[in-house]
């Protein structure tokens, strides 16, 4: 099952009609409700799109451009121009070692990050910025809210193939600078938003199994053992997600982080995590230290539906912001908010005075 984000889909539906993004979401919700629950809202907003005509999947098979690439799909290929070459990275965990590379490639509708793992990731040394790349049969992952193309010993890569050009490329860039909002005023959808807060609780890690090559979440079969999706037996590493609740004096909510925020927050290897997965009551310091801590968090928002409440879906970490720093720019958000109200209050005075008049 391929993977559309709600927000994509709603954008998908504004690209293609005249319908406001209010007007779009009214209409999710007078689906839900007609269907008394029993769907997603994901699953509403397609059923809406397809009402309205509107094709939210155009392209799945065959060579993609990168913005018709998806979450779950098999079999990849597309082509783009390399933007950026990351290092090779070598790692050990308690049940193996291997090596990891990954770079940017991009066409004219978008980038993406291809991921390189075992012998694959060998390759990084023959690659360069300007490169074009031809990916053939790899597989997409979501990574914290963004796509990669993960290319195994099942894949292939062409460097510079003849006669492949990519013209009028989309260049890659850093992130967009994140929109910082107070807590209460995060809505589900919110994407790559900032919030800066203390630290009031947290919570133990939770360690899951994945497969090593793909890094995909394994679920042991009957017999108890882990395959692939290959159906080959494999030895699961581990995985770990934590989770602790910030409050910034508007609201509180819980912010999830996964592994390499995980590491981030508590400054800690992945060697040094997984003893925690041997003996969790180590931990406890670690939860005693983190209370009271200052943070600011880049991530997005999401409904928690089992427990119908927002959630933090946290994508990058930084950690000892400067106070002084927060607070001025706080003060300066205010005082904007100050003069926007003052001007709107003053329009209203005008308005009044001249309905007087008339």
């Amino acid at each position: 099952m391929f993977k559309l984000p709600l927000q994509d889909i709603i954008n998908k539906i504004k690209e293609k009609t005249n319908l406001s993004e209010e007007n779009i979401n009214v209409k999710i919700n007078e689906k839900l409700d007609q269907l008394s629950g029993l769907i997603s809202k994901e699953g509403a907003a397609h059923i809406i799109a397809n009402e309205l005509g509107v094709k939210i999947f155009e392209q799945t098979q065959g060579k993609l451009q990168i913005r018709n690439i998806l979450a779950g799909m098999r079999s990849v290929e597309t082509v783009g121009k390399v933007q950026k070459v990351f290092e090779l990275r070598e790692f050990q965990t308690e049940q193996r070692s291997g090596k990891v590379a990954s770079l940017i490639i991009a066409d004219e509708t978008g980038s993406i990050r291809i991921v390189l793992w075992g012998d694959q990731a060998e390759k990084i040394n023959k690659i360069k910025e300007g490169d074009i790349l031809k990916i053939i049969n790899g597989y997409v992952r979501e990574n914290q809210g963004r796509k990669e193309v993960h290319m195994n010993d099942r894949a292939s890569i062409a460097i510079n193939p003849p006669g492949v050009e990519v013209n009028n490329v989309k260049e890659f860039g850093e992130r967009p600078e994140a929109v910082r909002k107070k807590i209460a005023e995060l809505r589900e959808g919110d994407e790559n938003v900032e919030i800066f807060g203390t630290i009031v609780q947290a919570f133990e890690p939770k360690f899951f199994e994945v497969d090593p090559n793909s890094g995909k979440r394994a679920r042991p079969n009957e017999d108890g053992k882990f395959y692939n999706d290959a159906g080959k037996e494999i030895q699961p590493d581990y995985s770990y997600v934590m989770n602790v609740v910030l409050d910034d004096g508007t609201e509180t909510i819980r912010c999830a982080f996964f592994r390499n925020q995980v590491e981030r927050l508590l400054n800690k290897t992945q060697q040094e995590m997984l003893k925690y997965k041997e003996n969790i009551a180590e931990f406890e310091p670690m939860k005693t230290e983190l209370l009271g801590q200052q943070v600011k968090l880049v991530g997005r928002a999401n409904r928690n539906e089992m427990f119908d409440r927002m959630e933090f879906i946290t994508q990058l970490v930084f950690l000892n912001p400067d106070p002084k720093e927060e607070v001025e720019r706080l003060e300066k958000e205010q005082k904007s908010t100050d003069i926007e109200d003052s001007a709107a209050n003053q329009g209203e005075e005008v308005r009044t005075e001249v309905e007087n008049i008339n």
